[in-house]
């Protein structure tokens, strides 16, 4: 092992101090600078990303997950999404990450995987080029949702399988919300329970689905929709992606007419639909009452009603 003496030993402690003083300054700032993560989460960060900048907080309160855009030291842009120990939608946008979503991201069509950590809540996806639909004029262009539709037929495609449990979950989970406070009153309550009672509940053909289709999940570059925010992805029904999409667009056929051409068939038909679009309602009424939000519960009542009316 070399030694040295004199001013080389001085000049190289210098160097060993200044570039520990350097790598103490810049962890000092990442703990400042990132807004909504914890201690260790910063430290994660750090260790993953090196010098990164706070380019913008996307994140939206109600959702309980942080969302930034990093900056790294070579110019490019990192989506960061971290959470706490209550939040289960990380872990899931983590497995769609690890488990289904590598087939489109060639196209650039989906965000790429770069690093995750389960335990302490944290993903890092490459940034995806593009503006937010959600807000713009784009919102509201047929081209859009026939593009949308388009990329949706592609991630349903990535695999199918069978769930003979798959109704049966659905439903107990749709009784789980009316057991709890939901502001429907026992009227209503009781026509629900009645319905979902008389379901059948036959094995179901699933795909991986986004779960929260629309434009606040979509951006657009150049012509090109991408999805992002695969926080409600799992296995289900295919039709169980357009639920809140149909119901978003009431008024807006061409809309949905342009969606479901992209997709490239109309799945809103047969009891599977009929009944997903019951278990929507209530859960959209259901979530809104109990987080307060009366537009939004006002909304759900409107969906329940409707759905009762096809459900009769």
């Amino acid at each position: 092992m070399p030694s040295f003496s004199g001013g080389d030993a001085a000049a190289r402690w210098d160097l060993c101090v200044g570039a520990q003083y350097a790598a103490d300054r810049y962890r000092a700032r990442v703990m400042r600078d990132l807004p909504g993560l914890d201690a260790a989460q910063r430290e994660l960060v750090a260790a993953w990303c090196g010098p990164v900048a706070l380019v913008a907080d996307h994140s939206r309160g109600s959702t309980g997950v942080t969302v930034l855009r990093l900056r790294a030291a070579d110019g490019t842009d990192v989506a960061l999404k971290a959470s706490g120990p209550a939040d289960l939608r990380l872990a899931r946008e983590i497995t769609a990450h690890e488990s289904l979503l590598a087939p489109l991201v060639p196209g650039g069509r989906v965000p790429r995987l770069l690093h995750a950590d389960r335990e302490r809540h944290l993903l890092a996806t490459a940034w995806l080029a593009g503006e937010p639909v959600a807000g713009t004029a784009a919102e509201h262009d047929p081209a859009t949702y026939r593009r949308a539709g388009e990329l949706l037929a592609r991630l349903h495609a990535l695999g199918t399988r069978v769930d003979g449990d798959w109704e049966a979950a659905q439903d107990a989970r749709a009784m789980r919300w009316l057991d709890g406070p939901h502001g429907l009153g026992a009227r209503l309550e009781g026509r629900l329970r009645a319905v979902l009672a008389s379901h059948a509940h036959p094995p179901v053909l699933v795909v991986p689905t986004h779960g929260d289709v629309g434009p606040r999940s979509w951006v657009l570059d150049d012509g090109v929709v991408r999805f992002v925010g695969f926080g409600r992805a799992g296995w289900r029904a295919p039709c169980t992606d357009l639920v809140r999409l149909d119901r978003r667009l009431a008024g807006r056929a061409d809309l949905v007419a342009a969606f479901v051409a992209g997709y490239g068939a109309d799945p809103r038909c047969g009891d599977v639909w009929r009944r997903a679009v019951v278990r929507e309602a209530i859960g959209t009424a259901v979530r809104a009452h109990q987080a307060g939000d009366a537009a939004v519960e006002a909304h759900g009542r409107h969906l329940v009603d409707l759905a009762l009316a096809q459900a009769a």
